[in-house]
């Protein structure tokens, strides 16, 4: 169960951010509901890569120095997955500017509306 826990945080913090969106009126705990499901899809997708090793810990998926000895087969049931990392980076890069476009909005409508709600910008018709 142990090994589970950090998997069941990612399903809870996915499951706060849904909460947020799907229930909240305000549009910034919508957005900050929004950032919430991103990190906790990174956050998971990133445990999966990761490999925890019967014996040693776990290496950095780089070429070993030279004055290290150890073998392509301990090299590779010992390193870190790096696909999952190298398409975390790109995700976090989209994300910040996925939410970046989201504030953006989110202050035009403030600007225009003055209010952050959601049921009252849609009474609002102008």
């Amino acid at each position: 169960m142990e090994a589970y826990l950090p998997y069941i945080l990612c399903v809870g913090l996915f499951a706060i951010g849904l909460y947020a969106i799907a229930v909240k009126k305000n549009l910034i705990k919508i957005i900050i509901g929004i950032i919430l499901i991103h990190h906790s899809t990174n956050l998971f997708l990133v445990l999966v890569g990761f490999r925890l090793p019967e014996n040693g810990s776990p290496l950095a998926p780089v070429k070993p120095a030279p004055h290290e000895q150890i073998s392509k087969a301990e090299f590779l049931a010992r390193s870190v997955d790096p696909v999952p990392q190298a398409l975390m980076l790109t995700s976090i890069v989209i994300g910040l500017s996925i939410t970046a476009l989201i504030v953006v909005i989110a202050i035009r409508l403030h600007e225009k509306y003055g209010t952050y709600d959601l049921t009252k910008i849609r009474e609002l018709r102008g």
